[in-house]
């Protein structure tokens, strides 16, 4: 996939922590649904939110299901820097993959975005772990980025400020709520200019 690619305006589909800390300019944020895939815990984080020694988890678009996020709306004239700034910032391990997909907006256009979607043939794909495993590799993920409970933190706080639910996310930040996490762990707060008012269909 090419910058050359967008003649036009760039959609991106964010899944996790694009959506409340995008790192781009964009004209325009919308509630966005994209079908064929789902959010899940299934990346061994190396580099962002742990190390290869002692890896975190962070979130990929994975097989099945479909997946509500939050879709950006990057001006051509910005679209080559954008895709440079996110093969940088998502393809350190290159464990994603590029692929434009359909998406749904909030209020009903249907578009094409840039999304994420993992790599299952990538080392680091972790497939579907057991609940116990997800929060021993949260727990102990710190990375480039930070702590990896923070990012689940951040994340079901900006899903659940959309009205997203999300199980998983919110069964672990519940275990860190019951256990505390560690000084160095505790979660800080960042956020984006509130959306539209318009229900995410």
């Amino acid at each position: 996939m090419h910058a050359t690619a967008f003649p036009a305006d760039l959609w991106v589909f964010g899944y996790g922590s694009l959506m409340w800390r995008p790192g781009f300019t964009f004209t325009e944020h919308r509630v966005a649904t994209v079908r064929g895939y789902h959010r899940a815990l299934c990346v061994y984080s190396h580099f962002h939110r742990g190390t290869p020694e002692k890896p975190g988890l962070v979130l990929g678009l994975d097989r099945g299901g479909s997946c509500q996020g939050i879709a950006f709306r990057v001006p051509a004239a910005a679209a080559a820097d954008t895709i440079a700034y996110l093969r940088q910032r998502e393809q350190v391990t290159l464990v994603y993959r590029e692929l434009i997909l359909p998406a749904r907006l909030a209020d009903g256009r249907h578009v094409l975005a840039l999304c994420y979607v993992v790599d299952r043939r990538h080392q680091q794909y972790a497939g579907r772990l057991d609940r116990a495993d997800l929060e021993r590799l949260v727990r102990q993920g710190y990375g480039a980025s930070g702590a990896n409970p923070e990012y689940v933190r951040n994340t079901h706080a900006h899903l659940a400020q959309l009205g997203i639910a999300d199980a998983t996310l919110e069964w672990l930040v519940r275990r860190f709520s019951d256990h505390p996490l560690t000084e160095q762990a505790q979660p800080r707060t960042e956020s984006l200019a509130p959306l539209p008012a318009v229900s995410s269909g």
